[in-house]
């Protein structure tokens, strides 16, 4: 069984990079026109085929399927009506082979452990399948089962993706660009995450806390009496599904602010929580219409409703620090930041020339800058044929590469994209990013007196310094060399009256500062500097010692 499983799997992806092979490399040199004229017909055959196998398959084949289907801002339409079947059309299993799991892992009946249970199943995942059901004392619950033997078929998949993926490593760009392998081992650590449901209530929790201020966004809870490796029971938080669009315009939300707060949702996992849902597709959102409250200019009132935590991110303080740095860059329109950014998280491979890199990014930013996710697919092959043109030789070095941290955030970015556009295809990326960027740039700018000790520790070093040095000089750490007898007690003066002139000049720095603190109407800490710049310049007014 496992080892048919894995010639299918290996079998169909031969033959699609056969396929790609022969028309797109060879066919297309020869007669362009048909080949471009055939690709609609051709393309949705083969994803026909892809989610015919997904769905006869199942596992990690209807995993691809779902993140396929959400990329509405890559792929063709045709492509995408067939893909996105997968998220409603998995073959539950027969009830009959879903009860023992649940028994087994509860270990009591399934009578005893609920009031009421629903044997057909409300949605089928790749990984498990969802039940409606009834705690002992009426609440209503999702039970979620994962699908047994699951974990024998992953392994065959892995084994198929695993031969794919060294067949594509003998390509030397892709194997310089793309650790196929790393990204096999990132993937089966995931699935490995996701068949065990505790941690999946777990995650569910984090994202409760993250977001407990938030009344715009709902996370459902876990109900931990029932929860085991392969059981999973959480409140039942069903509403409407964001991509059914029909329903959302129907209930009075608009979904344009609902293609804003999903967007705003995950700047806020990403830029602050270092902690996001990684899996947005669209069976595991919904829209909530709250009742009872006063519908505004830009609609009804709503919840934005998460579920499925298996597959979550997180993203490490410091590269939060650069990805921040490339928000501002981008709200901002600040091409030299946005690459100082991209430099620091590894996306530029050692050796690329910044500053060229840098030029290419803000003739990037003049041609789509303001431009609608919509405008965006519709680039004009003019414009990008000519931007290829200015900077063909650095493309083709392609000195780009995605690091490690970064790939499942790269997913997960692939699948907002796909919702937000089919929400509001006029959804503009940058005018949303820029008041982001802004809060970001008043929270990242340092308090006055951060800026104050700034510009003051070099000054605050300078007499201690100079200090050091006169005291090795004395000593004989430091060698003179003088021609007259008078000159090592002169040079001393001239060194005595150097640094009384420098704690003078300090201290003239700090009575500077305490005016542009009690200006910006801080008069505690301009008086503190005011007192500390009026010792130092009392102390620079002492007389010289003499000597001898």
């Amino acid at each position: 069984m496992a080892y048919v499983r894995f010639l299918r799997v290996l079998g169909f992806a031969m033959r699609l990079l056969t396929h790609v092979v022969v028309w797109e490399l060879l066919l297309r040199r020869l007669r362009p026109a048909w080949v471009q004229g055939t690709a609609p017909r051709r393309y949705r055959g083969w994803a026909t085929a892809f989610r015919d196998l997904a769905m006869q398959l199942g596992g990690a084949l209807i995993k691809l399927g779902q993140f396929l289907s959400a990329r509405v801002d890559v792929l063709p339409d045709f492509v995408i009506e067939e893909l996105a079947q997968l998220q409603d059309e998995v073959p539950a299993e027969p009830f009959e082979r879903i009860r023992p799991v649940i028994e087994a892992e509860l270990g009591k009946p399934l009578e005893v452990a609920f009031r009421s249970f629903e044997p057909e199943a409300a949605a089928g995942a790749s990984l498990g399948q969802v039940h409606r059901a009834w705690l002992l004392d009426g609440t209503p619950v999702m039970v979620k089962v994962q699908r047994p033997g699951i974990e024998r078929l992953l392994a065959a998949d892995l084994a198929a993706l695993t031969a794919v993926a060294r067949i594509l490593s003998l390509y030397p760009a892709l194997r310089r660009r793309v650790h196929l392998d790393r990204l096999l081992q990132e993937f089966a650590r995931t699935l490995a995450t996701e068949l065990d449901y505790t941690a999946e209530a777990r995650h569910a929790e984090q994202f409760a806390r993250n977001f407990a201020d938030d009344p715009g966004v709902r996370i459902p809870r876990p109900f931990w009496s029932h929860i085991r490796r392969r059981v999973l029971v959480l409140e039942d938080v069903t509403a409407i599904k964001i991509t059914d669009l029909a329903a959302i315009e129907r209930a009075g939300i608009s979904r344009v602010a609902v293609a804003r707060r999903l967007y705003q949702t995950y700047l806020r996992q990403v830029f602050y929580d270092g902690f996001f849902h990684a899996d947005p597709h669209p069976g595991n959102l919904f829209v909530e219409p709250l009742e009872g409250e006063v519908p505004t200019d830009e609609g009804r009132p709503f919840r934005l409703t998460f579920v499925d935590f298996g597959m979550v991110g997180r993203i490490s303080p410091e590269a939060r620090r650069w990805l921040r740095e490339a928000a501002m860059g981008l709200g901002t329109r600040d091409a030299r930041r946005i690459v100082r950014a991209m430099h620091a998280l590894g996306f530029l491979l050692p050796g690329t020339d910044l500053e060229a890199i840098t030029q290419a990014v803000e003739r990037l930013l003049d041609h789509i800058w303001g431009l609608s996710m919509g405008q965006l697919r519709e680039w004009s092959l003019r414009e990008a044929e000519a931007l290829f043109l200015e900077f063909r030789e650095l493309l083709l070095r392609f000195p780009f590469q995605i690091p490690q941290e970064f790939l499942l955030l790269g997913r997960t970015l692939g699948l907002l994209a796909g919702l937000v556009t089919r929400l509001d295809p006029e959804f503009n990326l940058f005018a949303e990013a820029e008041p982001f960027a802004r809060r970001l740039l008043e929270e990242e700018a340092p308090s006055l007196s951060e800026q104050v000790f700034e510009l003051i520790r070099p000054l605050l070093r300078i007499p201690l310094d100079l200090g050091r040095f006169l005291e090795r000089s004395l000593a004989g750490g430091i060698r003179w060399e003088v021609t007259f007898p008078e000159a090592r007690e002169t040079l001393i003066l001239i060194a005595e009256g150097f640094q009384r002139l420098v704690w003078q000049i300090t201290g003239f720095v700090w009575v500077l500062l305490a005016l542009f603190a009690f200006a910006n109407q801080q008069p505690t800490l301009a008086g503190v500097l005011f007192g500390i710049g009026g010792l130092w310049l009392l102390w620079g007014l002492r007389p010289l010692r003499r000597r001898g």
